[in-house]
């Protein structure tokens, strides 16, 4: 395990004010979060809701045929049941690890109480909530209108943000499962980024070297996903 939850680097769990996360910590349960671990599957109801803190965690929608597309990303920014503050109280998509890592966990009738009592929990809750909102439709609106090289550099971004770090652990049959498009073309679009030098690529790991070139290259989606997350949970 790791040190006490006090220290999490948890953006949210950050943004609260010291005595409404005092309260919280004793109900935050550090965990390991194994690479392919299912947090919750559709129709799941939530009992355990998840604070990420190196780990990320991908949103993943499945269709009847089996094949997947990732409709959302959550690292260290935010958490996993959102539905239980809603009122949904069950899981309508996939939830997987994707970045093995630290979390927290905490039982959902606890969160669900505390946030019905209102306060700064509550807010950050419903401004992390519209954040994912945005997130999830300019990846639908991305996928309808940019190429693919772009795409993958708004993405590896995208992780980059969750995990806080340039090494990422990615095999391409991975990448191409999220982006919902062929591995062929996941991998033309490596080679281009690698070949401007923006990126590495070996076997199962990316690793992000020229971040702000990056950020040129990839669509316009990466900067207001980004920029609608730190406008919110500021």
């Amino acid at each position: 395990m790791f040190d006490s939850p006090s220290l999490s680097a948890n953006q949210l769990l950050m943004a609260l004010p010291p005595e409404e996360y005092e309260r919280l910590v004793p109900y935050l349960e550090p965990v390991s979060l194994a690479l392919g671990q299912v947090i919750y599957e559709p129709k799941q109801l939530i009992k355990e809701v998840y604070f990420p803190l190196e780990a990320m965690i991908s949103l993943v929608s499945i269709m009847k045929d089996g094949s997947t597309t990732e409709i959302g990303l959550v690292g260290g920014e935010g958490m996993v049941g959102l539905p239980v503050f809603l009122g949904g109280n069950s899981a309508t998509n996939r939830a997987i690890v994707q970045v093995e890592g630290n979390g927290l966990k905490m039982d959902a009738a606890i969160l669900k109480s505390e946030f019905e009592r209102g306060k700064q929990l509550q807010a950050k809750l419903l401004l992390y909530t519209q954040a994912r909102l945005n997130q999830v439709s300019q990846i639908a609106a991305c996928k309808s209108h940019h190429l693919i090289e772009e795409r993958l550099a708004r993405w590896l971004l995208c992780v980059n943000d969750c995990v806080n770090k340039p090494e990422l652990p990615l095999t391409q049959k991975f990448i191409s499962e999220m982006l919902g498009v062929r591995r062929a073309s996941v991998t033309e679009a490596a080679i281009a980024l690698q070949k401007a030098g923006l990126i590495s690529y070996r076997r199962g790991q990316i690793t992000i070297l020229k971040r702000k070139e990056l950020e040129e290259a990839a669509c316009e989606c990466y900067r207001l996903i980004h920029n609608e997350f730190k406008r919110l949970l500021k």
